[in-house]
């Protein structure tokens, strides 16, 4: 008696644990499909952003373009001379920044210089540390070498088309503009086969980049990214300079949405720049990712969260798992894979790049979300070697541990 009973029990606990993945495994299929349309709408939005007609300059004023600098990443001489052959008929300085003499960028510029002897470069060198933040402590001393009241800052790892400083001329001097930023896709450098590479490339154009357009095109965000900022000198002393963003660690939104809160608003023009991806480890490519997502959480904590709507294809795999491969899952599985992949061929056709190839997608998605899960705990981050404890405020300071 007491074995059929102990039976009956077990064949109770049994079914009510399939009947709880059964209704995770559903619920996990609807989220999926929720992401389907998603990557769908994401797809749309994409094409309608690129679809504005660029605007034409009034005036060509000078510009001083600054360039911080951190050793000799892949493609970094490509990605500089891009900077160095704009199709711009106004004045334009270059300032390079580095932090000392030994770095091997310098080296880079110094090629450079050899092969375009007539364009106006200058370079600044300053051991001396303005904070936490690395590269506005290089921005702070590169500015005492800036000519010129109109400015654009981009990173080293960024890539530009010979119109692009014309076409953020023009979207700065429209009526309110106070920052000019830009979009950026993912491109690996060349001779770089590597799969992390590759992986790298692929989360910023087929997740972030796409996450971008739908949340500036639904007013949901207002981003500034490194990839470009450009400014007057005037707009930049209003809100205190480089120095107030020296501890900050999202240095290019904190720009931003100082110049905003002055009354201004942010401007991004139909266009992108490309972003070198180099990743050498999966860890490099881990960490790398979970400070963007963290710092992402940082700022937007709401809209980060929002964002599990994008990881449609993991609930879809999950969702599979828990209903024993259910049709409903599986219709899931194939719906999003197909949104996403509609996706990411609307993204290389509009801004004319490839970051990867169409089945790596699946593993691209998986690493989002786990990136994403991992992003939501703890409160540090790696940066250029270096380990960094983050503040509530989005101050950051070096760990000692």
């Amino acid at each position: 008696m007491l074995n059929k009973v102990q039976s009956r029990v077990g064949a109770q606990y049994l079914m009510d644990i399939a009947i709880v993945f059964t209704v995770i495994g559903w619920t996990l299929a609807s989220l999926a499909l929720l992401g389907a349309g998603y990557a769908l709408f994401a797809a749309y939005s994409v094409r309608r952003f690129m679809a504005a007609a660029p605007d034409s300059p009034q005036a060509y004023p000078p510009f001083s373009i600054l360039k911080p600098l951190h050793r000799c990443e892949p493609g970094l001489f490509q990605n500089l001379e891009s900077f160095c052959v704009q199709s711009y008929p106004g004045a334009v300085q270059i300032v390079f920044g580095v932090h000392d003499e030994s770095d091997p960028a310098l080296a880079v510029v110094k090629a450079l210089q050899a092969k375009y002897p007539a364009l106006d470069t200058a370079i600044a060198v300053e051991t001396v540390s303005h904070g936490a933040n690395a590269k506005v402590s290089n921005l702070i001393s590169m500015m005492t070498l800036a000519k010129h009241d109109t400015l654009v800052l981009a990173d080293s790892d960024i890539a530009v088309q010979p119109h692009w400083l014309s076409q953020v001329t023009a979207a700065l001097q429209r009526p309110g503009v106070g920052v000019v930023t830009c979009l950026y896709t993912g491109e690996v450098a060349k001779g770089d086969d590597s799969l992390w590479s590759k992986l790298a490339a692929m989360g910023i154009s087929y997740e972030f980049l796409p996450n971008v357009v739908v949340g500036t095109s639904l007013g949901l965000a207002s981003p500034c990214f490194g990839s470009t900022i450009a400014l007057t000198r005037r707009t930049l002393e209003d809100v205190g300079g480089f120095a107030t963003f020296a501890d900050c660690l999202a240095d290019d939104y904190e720009i931003g949405r100082a110049v905003r809160a002055m009354g201004h608003t942010l401007a991004i023009p139909a266009l992108g720049v490309a972003h070198t991806a180099a990743e050498p480890s999966f860890l490099e490519l881990f960490r790398h990712e979970r400070r963007w997502r963290h710092t992402t959480h940082r700022i937007d904590p709401a809209g980060n969260l929002g964002s599990i709507v994008t990881f449609g294809f993991a609930f879809a795999a999950l969702s599979t798992l828990c209903t024993g491969f259910a049709p409903i899952s599986l219709v899931a599985l194939a719906a999003t894979l197909s949104a996403r992949l509609y996706l990411k061929h609307r993204i290389d056709a509009q801004f004319g790049t490839y970051a990867g190839p169409f089945w790596l997608v699946p593993l691209r998605d998986l690493l989002s979300f786990a990136v994403f899960v991992n992003a939501l705990f703890g409160e540090t981050v790696h940066w250029r070697g270096a380990r960094f404890e983050i503040a509530p405020s989005g101050a950051m300071t070096q760990s000692v541990n």
